[in-house]
C-alpha cells in the first residue's frame, strides 16, 4: 500500500468521509500496517491532498467544497488562491484570510460571492504551510518605542510591527531581514524581530541583497559542505573501466564569462552522416547521494544566474573546479556517442561513462566568426576545430529542420544583457542580446541528448526524470486566439480542444519580421503552460516531442545530477526491476522533480526580480531622456510600452494631453474622443522618462507627442 494507492481508493471507492479504523478496513490493513498508514495519511493531510475533519474522518478536498492551493497576495489587501487542481481561480476578499498571508499554503471553502468578480469566491479555514518565517525590507521607527517593517513585496499587503528591544541595532532606513514573532490575527498586524541589517535602503548592492534574502536563496555555503567538497575534488582521476576518450580532438562552446562547463563535443563528418559524442560533466562521481553536499544541492535546485554573481548549486571546487570540463585536463564524463544518417536520423547510440581533455575552450562568438564570418585569421589559428565545427554546423542545421517539420516551437527572444558598473555596483549599460549560429549549435546537439536520453531509459521502464510541457489550457487559447486576430493571425483546432505545436510555429512564423513580432511572440508564450519536471513521461508540447528530459547541465541542475546516476546505476548492473533500489528510487524521483519544479520557479521569479530592479535602477539615471518603444500591452489605466533596450515601463491615460482617450478592451487599443488618434498594441512610438521608482520597481513614461 502506498500514498497513490490510498487516494485512488477515497476517489473511486469511498463515498463519504471515514474514520481511521474504517479505512484500514476498507483497504485490508492488517494491525501492525496500521502504523504505516497512519503515517502516510498525515503526511497526505500535511501536504493537503487529504482532509482530516474535527471528527477525525478522512477525505479528499474537493468532496467536500474544499480548494487546497497557494494565495497570491495583492498590495491591496485581497488575494487569489491558486490551486493546480482547478483552472480558475478563487477570490478570496481581506476579512475571508483569516491571518493567511500571501505564498501560504492553505484550504479554503467555498462560500456564496459577495464581490463583483467572474472568479468563486472562498474563505481560508486552515493554513497548511506559511510560505515564509523572514520578511525583508525596511524598518521605518515612529517613535523610540517602537516601528514598522515594510515588506519589499508589496503582495505580502501589510507592515509588521516592531518593539524597540527587536530593533537588533537597525537604524531607520536599514534594509532588515527580520524573522516573524507573531502572525496577523484578530485585526492586529504580525509582529517581527531583526535578524541582520542589510545596509541603508537605496545603497549600492543592498537591493540585491534583498531580493536574495527574499527568495531565500543561499549565498554561501556551509563549512562542512566545503570541507566535503574539497576532499571530493581532491580525489585523483582514475580511468578504470571508462572509455577513454582523451585522443579525441573534443571541444566545449560556452559564453565567455562561463566558469562552469557541463558539456563539451566530438564530431566528425563521415561518408554517411556524421559521428557525434555529447560529454557531461560526472558530476555524479563526485556528489554521492545523500552526501552533505547533494543534501545541499537537493535544496538549492539549481544555480542561480544575476548580471553581478552567481549562486551555485554546487561549491566552486565542484562547480568551477575538477567537474567543469576546463582545457587540457582530464576530466570523468558520462558520454552518449552516436552515429547519426545525412537526415539526422540516429542509426546507433552508446551510453557510457567515460574520460575527456578538452583541447578547446570555445565562446559562441569565436564560434560564429570561424563559421559564419569566416574569419581567415581566426580559421588558421584555430586550423585544429575548423572541420568539426562545420561539421557540428551542419549537423545542427539537419537537426533544426528535423525538429521544426514535426511542429517544434522555436521562441527568438532577445535577452536583457545588463552590464554592472564594478565599483558602484549600479547598471550602466542595457542591450538587447539575441541567439547567434553558434548557440544553436550548442542548442541541437544537446536537445538531442536530452531526447536520445529520455527515450532509452522509458523504454527501460527504470524509474527517471522527465522534462514535460504539457498542452495549453482552453482558457489561454481562447484568449490568444482573440489577442492573435487582431493582426490577421489565426490558429487551428481551438474548438476541438486540439491544436497542434504547428499552429504556435506557424503563427510565430507569420509575425516574423513585423514590428509586433517580438510582442506577439511573448503573449504566445504566456498562454503556454510551464515547462516541469515530472516522474512520468507526458511528453513535451513546445518540442512536439514524445520523449524528453534535462541530462546536459549536472553541474547546475539537480534533476540531472539524479539522472546521472540512475544511468550509472543502470550501467553498472545495480539497478534491477523488482530491487529495494528500484522501489527507492521510485518514490524518491517523484519527490526529487516536484521540488526541483519548486526551486526552479523561485530561482526563475528571483531572476527576474533582480533584472527588473536594474532596470529600474538604469532608468532612474536616465530620466528625461527619450526613446523609442513599442506598444506592448494596454490596459484600462493606459498602456506599456517596451524599448529597444528591453527596459519597459508605463504609460498612464491621464498623461494624453491632446484629447479624451476611450479603452477598447476587444481591440487592444485607445482612440481619441474628438481627433480620433489611435494607440494599438504593437504601434511604434517615442517616448520620454519621467519617472522610475525603485521600491514599486515601476518606470513611468510620457508620449512626447502628446507633452503639454
Amino acid at each position: 500500500m502506498n500514498k497513490k494507492e490510498i487516494l485512488k481508493f477515497m476517489e473511486e471507492k469511498a463515498y463519504r468521509p471515514l474514520r481511521f479504523n474504517e479505512l484500514a478496513q476498507e483497504l485490508n490493513i492488517k494491525e501492525e500496517e496500521k502504523d504505516c498508514l497512519h503515517e502516510m495519511l498525515q503526511d497526505l493531510v500535511n501536504q493537503g491532498e487529504v482532509i482530516k475533519t474535527r471528527y477525525k474522518r478522512y477525505g479528499l478536498p474537493h468532496k467536500m467544497n474544499l480548494i487546497v492551493g497557494r494565495l497570491q497576495g495583492n498590495r491591496a489587501g485581497f488575494a487569489f488562491l491558486i490551486s493546480e487542481k482547478h483552472k480558475e481561480d478563487t477570490f478570496i476578499a481581506p476579512e475571508n484570510l483569516n491571518g493567511a498571508m500571501h505564498g501560504d499554503k492553505v484550504i479554503a471553502r467555498l462560500i456564496p460571492s459577495s464581490h463583483i468578480s467572474k472568479n468563486k469566491e472562498g474563505e481560508i479555514i486552515r493554513i497548511i504551510e506559511r510560505a515564509r518565517s523572514e520578511i525583508v525590507g525596511r524598518l521605518d521607527i515612529v517613535n523610540k518605542e517602537y516601528g514598522f517593517i515594510v515588506p519589499d513585496n508589496q503582495r505580502i499587503g501589510t507592515d509588521f510591527y516592531i518593539i524597540k528591544k527587536n530593533f537588533k541595532g537597525a537604524r531607520g532606513g536599514d534594509k532588515v531581514v527580520a524573522e516573524i514573532i507573531a502572525w496577523p490575527k484578530d485585526q492586529r498586524s504580525p509582529e517581527a524581530k531583526v535578524k541582520k541589517v542589510l545596509g541603508k535602503d537605496g545603497e549600492p548592492g543592498v537591493d540585491t541583497l534583498s531580493v536574495i534574502h527574499e527568495y531565500k536563496l543561499s549565498i554561501d555555503f556551509p563549512k562542512e559542505v566545503i570541507k566535503e567538497a574539497i576532499k571530493e575534488a581532491r580525489k585523483p582521476i582514475d580511468a578504470e573501466g571508462r572509455l577513454d576518450l582523451r585522443g579525441k580532438l573534443t571541444f566545449t562552446i560556452d559564453g565567455a564569462d562561463a566558469k562552469d562547463l557541463d558539456d563539451a563535443i566530438t564530431i566528425s563528418k563521415t561518408a554517411s552522416g556524421y559521428d557525434v559524442g555529447i560529454h557531461i560533466a560526472d558530476v555524479g562521481h563526485y556528489v554521492k547521494k545523500d552526501s552533505l553536499i547533494d543534501k545541499e544541492a537537493f535544496e538549492r535546485g539549481t544555480s542561480v544566474y544575476f548580471p553581478d554573481r552567481v549562486l551555485p548549486m554546487l561549491p566552486q571546487e565542484l562547480s568551477n573546479g575538477v567537474c567543469s570540463l576546463h582545457p587540457d585536463v582530464d576530466r570523468l564524463t558520462v558520454s552518449i556517442i552516436m552515429n547519426i544518417d545525412e537526415d539526422g536520423k540516429i542509426l546507433d547510440s552508446t551510453i557510457t561513462e567515460s574520460i575527456i581533455n578538452s583541447n578547446r575552450r570555445l565562446t559562441y562568438e569565436l564560434v560564429n566568426e570561424i563559421v559564419v564570418d569566416k574569419d581567415k585569421d581566426l580559421r588558421k589559428e584555430y586550423a585544429d576545430c575548423v572541420e568539426a565545427l562545420e561539421a557540428a554546423a551542419s549537423l545542427a542545421k539537419i537537426l533544426r529542420e528535423k525538429r521544426m517539420k514535426r511542429g517544434s516551437i522555436d521562441f527568438d527572444f532577445a535577452e536583457s544583457k545588463i552590464e554592472i558598473d564594478q565599483i558602484s555596483g549600479r547598471p550602466i549599460e542595457i542591450r538587447p542580446r539575441r541567439r547567434t549560429f553558434s548557440d544553436g549549435i550548442i542548442e541541437e546537439l544537446m536537445l538531442l541528448a536530452n531526447e536520445t536520453i529520455a527515450e532509452h531509459f522509458y523504454w527501460l521502464n527504470i524509474p527517471f526524470i522527465y522534462r514535460v510541457h504539457d498542452e495549453p489550457i482552453e482558457e489561454k487559447l481562447s484568449d490568444l486566439t482573440q489577442f492573435l486576430t487582431n493582426f490577421d493571425i489565426y490558429l487551428k483546432g481551438i474548438k476541438d480542444s486540439d491544436v497542434h505545436p504547428k499552429e504556435f510555429q506557424k503563427a510565430i512564423k507569420d509575425a516574423e519580421g513585423r514590428q509586433e513580432e517580438n510582442l506577439i511572440n511573448t503573449v504566445i508564450l504566456r498562454s503556454m503552460q510551464r515547462a516541469v519536471y515530472s516522474d512520468t513521461c507526458n511528453g513535451h508540447f513546445g518540442l512536439a516531442a514524445d520523449y524528453y528530459t534535462h541530462f546536459t547541465s549536472p553541474i547546475r541542475r539537480y534533476p540531472d545530477l539524479v539522472i546521472h546516476r540512475i544511468i550509472k546505476d543502470f550501467l553498472n548492473g545495480k539497478l534491477k526491476t523488482g530491487t529495494k533500489l528500484e522501489e527507492e528510487l521510485k518514490e524518491f524521483v517523484a519527490i526529487a522533480a516536484n521540488k526541483a519544479s519548486a526551486r526552479e520557479r523561485v530561482a526563475d521569479e528571483a531572476q527576474r526580480s533582480i533584472i527588473d530592479l536594474l532596470k529600474v535602477e538604469y532608468m532612474s539615471s536616465n530620466v528625461s531622456n527619450e526613446y523609442n518603444g513599442i506598444i506592448s500591452g494596454v490596459i484600462p489605466s493606459g498602456f506599456f510600452v517596451e524599448l529597444e533596450n528591453t527596459v519597459e515601463g508605463f504609460v498612464h491615460v491621464s498623461s494624453l494631453h491632446d484629447d479624451y482617450y476611450h479603452y477598447e478592451k476587444e481591440n487592444y487599443r485607445f482612440i481619441g474622443e474628438r481627433r480620433g488618434n489611435i494607440y494599438r498594441l504593437g504601434d511604434k512610438v517615442q517616448i520620454k522618462v519621467i519617472g522610475a521608482d525603485v521600491k514599486t520597481r515601476r518606470v513611468d513614461f510620457a508620449l512626447v507627442d502628446s507633452e503639454l
